[in-house]
């Protein structure tokens, strides 16, 4: 198969979930309205934080943070998807595809940095909550969320440009519905060595040291409440931490599902079907999460929802 350089290919081929015409308006509505979900979901959850000033603490600041970025993940993959349905139409350009790798790179590494930082904040406020407001300091939390984006966005940065060395072949169908960085790489007809080394590498840093980070403040937030000598202390130690505990274990659980299925099946239809559980269903089910286990979320959102009339 002749090589082309990447100078030389102007679009990709996105082959979605199915090839049936039949099922085509079925997945358009179902997307179109697991988006509008998603970005009704987190921007209630964006504006009852900044309405309300009792929830104007490091953990909402945070769960601020997690709200645009799954905006922006969704906002990524679907919209792109939903117009190639839309258009019967599957091709994506050669510049747009780099970019929605790019960006699924830097938000997804946002995402797992920014619940790692959540982490940390419950393991200060149930572990040390006389010196929480000393050590969860403004200044703390913005250097947070500063230096995750500044990670999140290395990574991406060096995987595409990474990707810009390759030269791909003439098949340039991508059995998927965005642009995935494992896929794209498949299709090249030059070395992937050190790409393929840098993903597990940086995989194995990026992801394995947050997720090392969110294990350890858990097991000191379990270790602190099991010797609280109260029920009451207990349950309410762990109903502060329910919430993101719940958002991790999807987060994390969809990913690892998503690798286990591409190790255990060759169908490339299957793994892009097993891909939806973390490109598209944790960020429309974060906001329930948080909305319906958390009391104060629940009531800024009503506040929010019942000044909506008036504002109108």
């Amino acid at each position: 198969m002749e090589p082309r350089n990447h100078t030389d290919v102007s679009e990709f081929l996105l082959l979605g979930l199915t090839d049936d015409p039949e099922l085509q308006p079925f997945l358009f509505c179902l997307f179109l309205s697991m988006y509008l979900v998603t970005l009704l979901g987190n921007l209630l959850i964006m504006l009852a934080i900044s309405s309300d000033s009792h929830l104007h603490t490091p953990m909402y600041f945070f769960l601020s943070n997690l709200s645009f970025t799954d905006i922006c993940l969704s906002t990524t993959t679907i919209p792109k998807m939903l117009v190639n349905i839309q258009a019967q139409n599957h091709s994506i350009t050669y510049t747009g595809c780099l970019t929605q790798v790019g960006s699924v790179l830097a938000f997804g590494g946002f995402e797992n940095f920014l619940l790692a930082a959540m982490a940390y904040d419950r393991y200060v406020a149930i572990c040390h909550p006389l010196r929480y407001t000393v050590i969860m300091h403004p200044q703390l939390c913005a250097r947070l969320i500063l230096l995750s984006l500044f990670f999140s966005l290395m990574v991406a940065l060096l995987h595409s440009l990474m990707v810009l060395r390759l030269s791909f072949c003439k098949d340039l169908e991508i059995p998927h519905f965005f642009c995935e960085l494992a896929q794209v790489i498949k299709l090249a007809c030059s070395d992937t060595l050190i790409n393929n080394i840098l993903i597990y590498f940086v995989a194995s840093l990026f992801g394995g040291v947050p997720l090392s980070g969110i294990i350890f403040s858990y097991t000191q937030i379990v270790s602190s409440v099991l010797r609280m000598p109260s029920a009451g202390g207990k349950l309410k130690a762990f109903s502060t931490c329910g919430s993101h505990l719940s958002v991790v274990s999807l987060f994390y659980g969809t990913v690892v599902g998503v690798y286990i299925s591409s190790v255990v099946t060759d169908s490339s239809k299957k793994t892009a079907v097993a891909s939806v559980m973390y490109a598209v269903v944790p960020q429309m089910m974060n906001p329930f999460i948080y909305s319906l286990r958390n009391r104060d979320m629940k009531g800024a959102l009503r506040k929010l929802i019942s000044g909506i009339p008036s504002l109108l």
